[in-house]
């Protein structure tokens, strides 16, 4: 199961922005995504570190700069969990609706 950090981090639309734009962009600098997103550098740096420490992105050290990255596996662990969720929820709309059919 995703953890509830992740959960809580994929809450606010900014940081589902920035994993979009490094979803799709691959690694970048707060600078980078503070340029995409017209929010300050600071403000992106902060939204990273709640996304790195709910182990939804990874950060490395390339020279002087911070190259943020997306963990796949973490992405992939909270939409496993969504699509649990979905199936329960359609075996028990299907059930209902087999209920009210024969009621009918």
């Amino acid at each position: 199961m995703a953890s509830d950090d992740v959960f809580d981090a994929l809450g606010d639309p900014t940081r589902r922005r920035i994993i979009g734009l490094l979803s799709q962009g691959g690694p970048s600098t707060a600078t980078g995504l503070a340029d995409e997103l017209s929010i300050s550098r600071q403000a992106v740096a902060k939204h990273l570190d709640q996304l790195r420490a709910s182990g939804l992105t990874t950060v490395e050290r390339v020279g002087r700069e911070a190259r943020h990255q997306v963990v796949p596996s973490e992405l992939d662990r909270a939409a496993a969990w969504l699509d649990a969720r979905a199936r329960e929820w359609d075996g028990r709309i299907g059930r209902l609706r087999t209920a009210i059919e024969r009621r009918a």
